[in-house]
């Protein structure tokens, strides 16, 4: 069987709170899930798997979630392959507070696992979003999941069902737990 993993980062907890979601959901007996500040040891772990989804907020004018900072300099020094490996991002932000800047970090870790040979998937429509710019939006579409649990908490569990469904044509996912 194919292998899925989840390598999230989290400050305040939302983050989390999605890919434990998303977990759940795939399935904990197809997919594992790791803490980049708990559980990540090295990008090998990463390439164990051949299908990934990276969860990470977004900081301050658009920069990753802390706990993505140190491996995402050591990949752009060591330069690891990621083809083969399917990628699907997903991500939280604040529309209100950061609306200039909304879940900016997935177009920064598209573009990185993008040089690294990654095929990335599971683009999300940018309707029902309030936003000013987010350097996540590509061809008018999110690179990946936008998640607002500040303004938006109710929306939550909608966008993550139709993030999978659009991640089955890539992911060895046909059955999804109900919520």
């Amino acid at each position: 069987m194919a292998k899925i993993a989840i390598f999230y980062g989290s400050t305040s907890g939302v983050t989390q709170g999605v890919a434990t979601k998303i977990h759940e959901l795939i399935g904990e007996e197809v997919c594992d899930i790791y803490s980049m500040e708990e559980d990540f040891m090295s990008v090998d772990e990463m390439l164990e798997y051949d299908y990934l989804l990276f969860g990470c907020s977004t900081w301050g004018s658009g920069e990753v979630q802390n706990d993505w900072r140190d491996p995402l300099f050591d990949m752009e020094m060591d330069k690891p392959d990621f083809t083969g490996k399917t990628v699907a991002l997903f991500g939280a932000g604040d529309y209100v507070t950061h609306g200039e800047q909304f879940v900016s970090a997935l177009g920064t870790l598209y573009d990185h696992f993008k040089k690294l040979g990654a095929t990335l998937v599971g683009e999300f429509p940018t309707d029902g979003y309030t936003y000013e710019y987010s350097f996540a939006v590509r061809d008018s579409k999110f690179v990946g999941l936008p998640i607002d649990e500040v303004n938006e908490s109710d929306k939550t569990d909608e966008r993550i069902a139709s993030w999978l469904e659009i991640l089955k044509q890539y992911f060895p996912i046909a059955s999804l737990e109900t919520a």
